[in-house]
């Protein structure tokens, strides 16, 4: 699974360098970039909100190059920086909450689409979300890398884009619940697989399999 992910950005880094090779020649402010990526994803999530779940696929899908660019930016003009990265990191939670909360906002608003369920799961997808990045925030504090996990930040965009853009509602909105509970799912799994990993890098007793 790696190795497929490590691809694909390998030939995503190839499709946006014009635009990067753009960017570093106006010396663009990395900072700048990331806020304008923020500001579209947030607009994805209000469309995701209104109940037009393919084009707000197609703008997170679109907006996710944001995410690339702004460190690509930072390193080849020299620009990065520890504010840089505090900052980039902080507006990915504000950029991932938006979008769940978005979801959740449709499922309690939308006349056909009404389900208590999925607003549940939502918001358990967003405090699920919130303790992938702090468990390894704090590990990071603590002198631990704990980037373990089933589900990393670019596979949570890719599936909260990519399947709305092209398929929306499709077979009664049942593709859609189907992604929202497997981000939910797989954002707790990781956070347990990151105590997990702490636990056992802090202990001098072995974790106990029950």
């Amino acid at each position: 699974m790696k190795a497929i992910w490590e691809a694909i950005k390998a030939g995503y880094l190839r499709v946006i360098e014009p635009a990067a090779d753009f960017l570093v020649r106006r010396r663009v402010n990395p900072n700048a970039i990331t806020t304008v990526g923020t500001i579209c994803t947030l607009t994805g999530a209000v469309v995701y909100a209104t109940g037009h779940i393919m084009t707000a696929g197609w703008i997170i899908a679109l907006t996710a190059l944001f995410d690339v660019l702004d460190g690509t930016v930072a390193r080849r003009t020299g620009q990065s920086s520890v504010f840089g990265a505090f900052y980039d990191s902080t507006l990915d939670r504000v950029a991932d909450g938006g979008v769940m909360a978005g979801l959740a906002v449709f499922y309690a608003s939308s006349a056909l689409y009404h389900n208590i369920y999925m607003l549940v799961v939502c918001l358990l997808g967003i405090i699920g979300t919130f303790l992938v990045s702090y468990t390894r925030a704090r590990a990071a504090a603590l002198g631990i890398d704990a980037k373990v996990g089933v589900m990393q930040r670019p596979e949570r965009v890719v599936l909260l884009s990519v399947p709305q853009a092209f398929f929306g509602l499709a077979l009664h909105g049942w593709v859609l619940m189907a992604i929202v509970v497997l981000l939910t799912v797989t954002a707790w799994i990781t956070a347990v697989q990151r105590i997990s990993f702490v636990y056992r890098a802090t202990s001098k007793k072995p974790l106990v399999n029950v």
